[in-house]
């Protein structure tokens, strides 16, 4: 099936020339035939079908919702959908569990006539259970791998989400981060993710590891296709107060930012101090800038930012509270048989010999132990975070320069998947974490390969700037067209 952006599927089921039925009839035989290999779909929607008949009659009728009307959108198995799917987070504890309701996020996809083609496998536990983990491995899903290279990882957390869209099991895909878990997918899966600002999009529905910093976002072959989704995902919700600063923040569309000439006169910082020593992926780096230079954007080299590593340490003790604090309100008021996290961890216990067969379950076990949001440590360990990442981090940087944005590699070329040792990640370099903890937006692009493994650019910026990196992202891409589909070779070594 031929690789096609939302706005060529719209003009094709406008045309007649196309119906829903038979693009979602098309993805779900790609997933026949190629999903063996990389194994992304933890769970197929059985509704999919009829669900894309009827926006086809609707369709008949004149009546078009959105742009997603028709659309199959995938959603990483950490999202709740009041239908005949589960919603596991990759883990066998969770087996069985039906949402009694939809994600916030999920009932503005319907609303926009979109149709959820199924849920992608994850690192289990959005990567945050043990302290060796296995991206892209979860005990209810197995191992997915990289469509680019199968004995390569497909990074996580949300990793299916990467890899199924990479694939072309589906138009475009929801992920979610904490931090890095929708930037290093995408760019390790050689397409776009965006991480939105800490309140753009809800999170209710969706099963946490730390409200400071989680995110839903998009993620896309293309950044238009990814400022689709993301617009038609917004909205105030009651059930997360954090949306509230969103009300006057948001678009509907952030259509109207896919702007080709977008870099003319834009000041961009390279931040330097976080981009790392490697010589391959600092080549790619490079010639991205000098073609931000040739479309007149303005070059700040170097634009470090201050205190990007200082708060590792305390960003994981923020996480292990609010993890258990998050999940344990979660599972309370969830259809889940397991209701708290002791519960979590017992399960995994008793059940080992399938669940922690290659990684423990340190970090559950670190965060059972902790006190309540109301103890001083956690207390303090957040606002030294945000004082770090926000004001004497990204803003510093972004006032100083007078910056439009600021970039970073996304990473380099992906790794061996290890299932003895865990990941084995030796980029010397730093993209996700200012921005995660921050809780500021970010958008990766292509950039290009090492040895036919992608390699992104990553755009940060402080809050709400999401559409100035839309802008940014798009010229970039649209300027250098570096994306190219996987062939699902089994090594990078024979590429």
């Amino acid at each position: 099936m031929q690789e096609y952006s939302i706005h060529e599927l719209q003009e094709k089921m406008s045309s007649g020339e196309m119906t829903a039925h038979q693009l979602v009839t098309g993805y779900l035989e790609r997933i026949d035939s190629l999903d063996g290999k990389v194994n992304s779909i933890i769970e197929r929607n059985p509704d999919a079908l009829q669900t894309a008949s009827s926006l086809d009659e609707e369709r008949r009728a004149g009546k078009v919702r959105s742009p997603l009307h028709g659309i199959p959108v995938l959603l990483k198995d950490n999202i709740d959908t009041h239908d005949k799917m589960q919603t596991t987070a990759g883990s066998l504890a969770l087996e069985g569990h039906i949402a009694s309701k939809d994600a916030f996020i999920v009932k503005q996809l319907r609303k926009a006539g979109a149709i959820i083609l199924g849920k992608t496998n994850l690192s289990e536990w959005a990567n945050f259970r043990g302290r060796h983990s296995i991206s892209g491995w979860s005990s209810r899903g197995g191992l997915t791998r990289n469509p680019y290279a199968l004995d390569r990882s497909a990074c996580g957390s949300s990793s299916g989400s990467g890899a199924a869209i990479a694939a072309n099991f589906a138009s475009v895909a929801v992920g979610t981060e904490t931090d890095g878990s929708i930037i290093c997918p995408a760019q390790t899966n050689g397409i776009v993710g965006i991480k939105p600002t800490l309140g753009l999009l809800s999170r209710s529905g969706i099963i946490p590891i730390a409200h400071s910093q989680d995110t839903p976002g998009p993620m896309a072959r293309t950044v238009a296709d990814a400022a689709i989704l993301l617009g038609l995902m917004t909205g105030v919700d009651e059930r997360d107060s954090a949306t509230r600063l969103s009300a006057k923040r948001e678009f509907k569309s952030y259509e109207k930012f896919l702007d080709k000439n977008g870099l003319k006169g834009a000041r961009i910082g390279v931040a330097r101090n976080m981009a790392g020593t490697d010589q391959r992926i600092l080549k790619i780096f490079d010639s991205a800038i000098d073609v931000m230079k040739q479309l007149g954007a303005v070059i700040v080299d170097p634009a470090n930012v201050s205190n990007f590593n200082k708060f590792g340490a305390t960003e994981t003790d923020v996480l292990h509270y609010e993890f258990k604090s998050d999940l344990n309100k979660y599972l309370a008021g969830s259809n889940s048989k397991l209701k708290t996290m002791a519960e979590i961890i017992k399960f995994n216990e008793e059940h080992k010999e399938s669940v922690l067969k290659y990684f423990g379950q340190e970090h559950m076990e670190i965060a059972q132990k902790k006190a309540g949001l109301r103890d001083k440590k956690y207390r303090e360990a957040l606002a030294k975070n945000l004082l770090l990442t926000r004001k004497n981090g990204i803003d510093a940087t972004m006032k100083k320069y007078k910056l439009d944005a600021i970039i970073v590699p996304s990473g380099g070329p992906s790794w061996m998947i290890d299932l003895a040792n865990g990941d084995a990640i030796n980029w010397d370099m730093e993209s996700t974490s200012p921005a995660a903890v921050a809780g500021y937006p970010h958008i990766t692009v292509p950039a290009g390969y090492i040895l036919g493994l992608p390699v992104g650019l990553s755009f940060f910026a402080s809050a709400w700037q999401e559409s100035t990196l839309i802008k940014l992202a798009y010229a970039f891409e649209q300027a250098t067209n570096i994306r190219k589909p996987p062939q699902f070779l089994e090594s990078a070594a024979i590429a």
